[in-house]
């Protein structure tokens, strides 16, 4: 069922509910791509029962929902929305300094959780700092950097179903967490609530295993598994972060955007071989040194960025738009202060169909899209 406007009967029903401020709030204002349009109402909710009963009401009344914690990966359309957004408020933060049990609530700010966690003298976190957005969505993604996941650290989520009405603690192992994936993910009709994490009780980092973030701690290549002080190694993520314009800055246009837009592409041995042959042809030594990593039997990951930058996009592409490659880094779609959702889309388009004539690796956006969807690849293939 859509409506152009609140039905009155929800709103009524929705506004007896405790712990909950509804306004009109544009999705432009929540999201950190800075674009989207304006949903029937939005609806932000104190704690989890709230979240809970607002969620009972809008299925009642048969109107969509859009979850929204800080906004960091959605591509939501631009005008008016059939949907209710409900921002997810619920930010408790608790550190059992005994066991080194991280519990945080999904609306809780993800790097508050991190550099908490930190201060408090645990490690494991460090490598996920200056990721925006919220707790809750971190498990959905199963967010990732610099060598570490979600995964590496998660032990169970407290999850609401939907269809059932039913609240219940699931540990990590069922979520089916992959690259840059879970079984929670593109589907909205499980809401995760709360999160533990078990974190290191002796304050050191996780394994630093992403070349970049060990040259800069000084590790060596014949150290795989080194571990540094948490603390130092946060303060070299969000060094390293800034520097590409990856933590959230209202002040720099760079950082309005949702992350790193697409993900890393996982290929056959067969496929992986296939783009080395079309580099070795542009440039011997660059196919030397072409990024590749093992995956698993018979997959290979390569760099999004790298083939995106190879494929003649540099950063700032296209130079003065609205809509661009960040400055800083090749793999951000940024809004350059007035782009549209429409404007996101369409420099999308244009970079994955310029890797995949370049390459023929298509490029997957890791964004939850909302109301709008990439247009299909010239050759009919999206």
């Amino acid at each position: 069922m859509l409506f152009d406007t609140l039905d009155p009967r929800l709103s009524v029903a929705l506004h007896s509910i405790k712990e909950v401020e509804i306004e009109t709030t544009p999705l432009a204002e929540l999201t950190t791509l800075h674009v989207g349009g304006h949903p029937l109402a939005t609806v932000r909710c104190r704690t989890k029962q709230a979240c809970i009963d607002v969620l009972r009401k809008c299925d009642e009344h048969q109107v969509e929902v859009l979850i929204v914690g800080g906004g960091s990966n959605l591509v939501v359309a631009d005008g008016k929305l059939p949907m209710i957004a409900v921002v997810l408020d619920f930010d408790e933060i608790v550190l059992d300094l005994e066991t080194g049990v991280g519990y945080a609530e999904a609306g809780a700010v993800w790097d508050d959780f991190v550099d908490l966690s930190i201060k408090a003298g645990f490690g494991g976190l460090e490598c996920l700092s200056g990721i925006p957005g919220s707790v809750g969505a971190t498990p959905v993604q199963n967010v990732g950097a610099y060598g570490v996941e979600i995964a590496d650290v998660l032990t169970e989520v407290e999850l609401y179903f939907r269809d059932t009405d039913e609240r219940a603690w699931l540990a990590a192992s069922h979520l089916d967490l992959r690259y840059r994936h879970s079984n929670l993910k593109y589907q909205d009709r499980v809401v995760v609530l709360a999160v533990k994490m078990a974190l290191n009780k002796d304050g050191l980092s996780q394994p630093i295993r992403f070349g970049e973030l060990a040259r800069a701690l000084g590790i060596e290549a014949d150290e795989p598994q080194a571990r540094r002080e948490a603390a130092r190694v946060r303060d070299e993520v969000l060094r390293l972060r800034k520097a590409k314009g990856m933590v959230y800055d209202e002040a720099d246009y760079d950082s309005w955007s949702a992350g790193s837009f697409f993900t890393n592409p996982i290929v056959s041995i067969k496929e992986a071989a296939f783009v080395r042959e079309i580099v070795q042809e542009m440039d011997p030594e660059l196919a030397r040194t072409m990024p590749e990593y093992e995956v698993g039997e018979g997959l290979r990951k390569l760099s999004a960025a790298w083939l995106i930058d190879r494929a003649g996009f540099a950063k700032g592409f296209p130079n003065g738009a609205v809509a661009s490659l960040s400055t800083k880094h090749t793999l951000a779609l940024t809004n350059r202060g007035t782009a549209t959702a429409a404007d996101i889309v369409a420099l999308a388009a244009q970079i994955r169909d310029g890797v995949f004539e370049k390459f023929g690796v298509e490029l997957v956006p890791e964004p939850v899209w909302v109301g709008i969807k990439m247009p299909e690849l010239p050759n009919g293939e999206a």
